[in-house]
């Protein structure tokens, strides 16, 4: 998966303030639709919360990965944000997040993205990128340090 080709910048936000799970999440939705114009924040936010209901997305050590399908959404879009303060994310190894990584899908997924998308969350997983991202201080530095995570030596991503 190339990283470029599902997250931007403007999806990007790094020390934000959010009061809970239910708060990031709709964060987040806002973040997912910046780019999907025709699909209103709150259909994100409803299916965000509909699969969170199906098992807790945390992959623990302090990082998510909510991911939802949508009707209407034509291609993939991701966002990630880095909360000032981590909150409770019901993770099963008792931390709380602090990174969280979006991902909205078409409702009608193709079989190669099921792989992308597990191909993302171990990428999530990885103990140096996850200090890259809590060592950044901007929304740019953090976006910047997602995407150099993907092309570190040894690192193979499903392609997109």
């Amino acid at each position: 998966m190339i990283l470029e080709h599902i997250i931007h910048p403007d999806s990007v936000l790094c020390n934000v303030t959010a009061r809970s799970k239910k708060h990031c999440l709709e964060i987040l939705s806002e973040l997912l639709t910046r780019r999907n114009p025709d699909i209103a924040y709150e259909e994100a936010f409803v299916r965000l919360i509909e699969r969170e209901r199906l098992g807790c997305t945390s992959l623990d050590k302090g990082v998510a990965f909510p991911h939802c399908r949508v009707n209407g959404v034509k291609k993939k879009s991701a966002a990630l944000i880095k909360l000032l303060e981590p909150v409770d994310f019901d993770s099963i190894d008792g931390e709380n997040v602090d990174l969280v990584f979006g991902l909205m899908v078409p409702s009608d997924l193709e079989p190669a993205d099921h792989a992308e998308i597990k191909s993302i969350a171990h990428f999530l997983r990885d103990e140096t990128l996850r200090a890259r991202l809590r060592s950044a201080n901007s929304s740019s530095e953090l976006y910047e340090a997602l995407l150099a995570g993907q092309h570190e030596p040894g690192r193979k991503m499903h392609s997109a």
